[in-house]
């Protein structure tokens, strides 16, 4: 399948969901997703059957958000090691956040939900979905965080800075592939380290730029520069789970690129013991999790200069026994039953 019928079958979805109305967008999805493609969405959502994902992921958002749109700011596709075609977005969804989602309570202004979503592509049908849309920042907007602080910078996650992240048609696949095996050897040095040396054997100043920007999912955060990087997600993370990269056989990866973008996508792409001082206010178990990554990088005179990261972390926190969903109802019952008691009172 070339990538030019790809971006079409992906982008006609995108489309329907920028300009969303509920019964297009449901004939859309039957159309361009095959009736047996694996759907993976984020924790709670879970695996998905086609004939169900228009009831369980996108009515649900309507119902929170009735005038919202999918901004999708990047948009590259490219073959895995396998062959395989992928389709890879990120983006926001947004609108007036007018009732609850997964129970986090509506704050009746505009909010946003930032997502990277991973497709698939085979005989002109969309066969698998990798999606993870960053819920602990809708709890964060309304003000019901029931985690432990964010270490890095909570904020809008920009857009690539050269503003070329949609490549709508077809590209040359020459430097895509020299960039992806920039990002590979890169990988291979940083899981290096501390097994087999110290901090100088990631060599960062080699593939990372000095005034490079890494966005995390919230709950992590985002940092400026190697200093920011290491102090406020590196560390932390290789402090807890030390072993990251040594269990190839228990992770899949799909690396692909396009131009000055490299993507991967696994479900999961990573699995490591959680162990030290633990993670993110999670305590250490000493038992091995899995983690769903799914990564952008955008590479600037052969460094990497920007790296958009989402991780599952309700997944993480789930897989430890911990509801964070739950919890974060606690935290929002009070206001719920203050503004039930005053819309009793005002009727």
């Amino acid at each position: 399948m070339n990538s030019t019928l790809a971006k079409q079958i992906t982008f006609t979805l995108c489309e329907a969901l920028y300009d969303f109305e509920p019964d297009k967008t449901k004939k859309i999805i039957y159309e361009v997703i095959h009736p047996k493609a694996i759907c993976r969405y984020f924790h709670p959502l879970g695996d998905i059957e086609t004939s169900a994902l228009y009831e369980k992921v996108y009515a649900p958002l309507f119902y929170a958000f009735p005038d919202f749109e999918m901004r999708t700011s990047i948009y590259i596709s490219g073959y895995d090691d396998n062959a395989e075609h992928w389709v890879g977005k990120a983006g926001y969804f947004l609108g007036t956040f007018s009732n609850s989602f997964l129970d986090i309570p509506p704050t009746g202004h505009l909010a946003h939900i930032r997502f990277h979503e991973f497709y698939k592509c085979k005989e002109g049908k969309i066969t698998e979905i990798q999606a993870i849309w960053d819920i602990p920042s809708l709890m964060m907007q309304a003000n019901v965080w029931p985690m432990g602080p964010s270490l890095g910078q909570e904020w809008l996650v920009p857009s690539p800075a050269t503003q070329d992240g949609i490549k709508r048609h077809q590209t040359e696949t020459l430097q895509g592939e020299r960039n992806k095996s920039l990002v590979l050897e890169m990988l291979s040095a940083m899981i290096k380290h501390p097994k087999y040396g110290d901090a100088e054997i990631m060599q960062l100043e080699k593939f990372w730029h000095p005034k490079f920007n890494w966005y995390g999912p919230s709950g992590i955060g985002s940092s400026r520069g190697i200093a920011g990087f290491r102090n406020y997600h590196q560390i932390p993370f290789l402090k807890a789970m030390p072993d990251r990269g040594q269990y190839p056989e228990e992770t899949t990866h799909h690396f692909f690129a396009e131009e000055n973008f490299v993507a991967v996508t696994g479900w999961p792409n990573m699995a490591q013991t959680l162990t030290g001082d633990g993670w993110l206010g999670i305590a250490p178990t000493n038992k091995k999790i899995s983690l769903r990554s799914l990564d952008f990088w955008r590479l600037e005179k052969n460094k990497i200069r920007e790296n958009w990261v989402m991780i599952d972390l309700l997944d993480i926190w789930s897989q430890v026994g911990v509801d964070v969903l739950s919890r974060m109802k606690e935290i929002a019952f009070p206001r719920k039953r203050l503004s039930q008691k005053y819309y009793h009172r005002i009727e």
